[in-house]
């Protein structure tokens, strides 16, 4: 089975993640990425909003469209929750309408993912402001999933995020478990993670969602691909259906 699941990822940070992915996932997996406009790099409310307006999104949808993709993701946590749960709703809907095609977010993929290895207790570390990082907080609170401990680097660009090289990454996770929490979250898509995913989770001792890694998974999901596979977390060693409900409400 070969599998092409398209990928809208706001500016230039980690954006190599999903080649990394792709190439961990095997020959038969392609992942083109489009990247979308980002008229300011900041973890602020009002730029995230732009970032995720509608326009913009349809804009990379249809470039993304010219590469037969069988579903797609937006690759962008912040530009997702930052709009509540019912606005994230509607901006996948409107990106569905312009896609045809299965369609989710990264947010949702966060709800979802945590569903599937039946997650109801999370710490956050995120690379967020702590503002933004509360709206996250609050959006996976309207998923059903308590996060037991909140933290937040502080840092204000995608482009500074992108930065943080492999130790910097592992300590960060670490640093902010929660032993109460039955996994960790780290919720930016600027942050690289996809060549450590198994090294975050022998780091902390339990399972590990970075945003990367959930939206990958998410739009395979949602492609029809929901083969096991090692090396990425213990999300992707599960199995399970590729659609239907996963927990929560929202989009599937």
């Amino acid at each position: 089975m070969s599998i092409t699941a398209g990928i809208l990822y706001p500016g230039y940070s980690a954006e190599d993640d999903y080649p990394a992915l792709q190439r961990l996932l095997g020959e038969d997996v392609a992942l083109p990425l489009v990247h979308t406009e980002m008229r300011e790099d900041a973890h602020r409310v009002d730029a995230l909003l732009d970032v995720g307006s509608d326009e913009v999104l349809a804009d990379g949808a249809r470039a993304l469209l010219d590469h037969e993709v069988e579903a797609v993701i937006w690759a962008c946590t912040s530009g997702s929750f930052v709009f509540g749960w019912d606005g994230a709703r509607e901006q996948v809907e409107k990106l569905q309408a312009v896609t045809g095609l299965p369609t989710s977010s990264t947010s949702f993929a966060f709800v979802h993912a945590a569903a599937r290895l039946g997650l109801r207790r999370v710490a956050v570390a995120a690379t967020y402001p702590a503002d933004v990082a509360d709206r996250f907080a609050a959006f996976l609170a309207h998923g059903g999933i308590e996060v037991t401990r909140l933290s937040s680097r502080g840092i204000v660009t995608a482009a500074e995020v992108g930065t943080l090289g492999r130790e910097q990454v592992l300590e960060f996770a670490a640093a902010n478990d929660d032993p109460p929490a039955q996994a960790l979250l780290m919720p930016d898509t600027a942050l690289h993670t996809a060549q450590w995913l198994d090294e975050l989770e022998g780091r902390v001792g339990k399972p590990v969602l970075t945003a990367n890694q959930v939206s990958a998974w998410e739009v395979l999901r949602l492609a029809g691909d929901t083969r096991a596979r090692e090396g990425l977390g213990a999300l992707f060693r599960q199995t399970g259906p590729a659609d239907g409900p996963l927990g929560g409400a929202g989009p599937h």
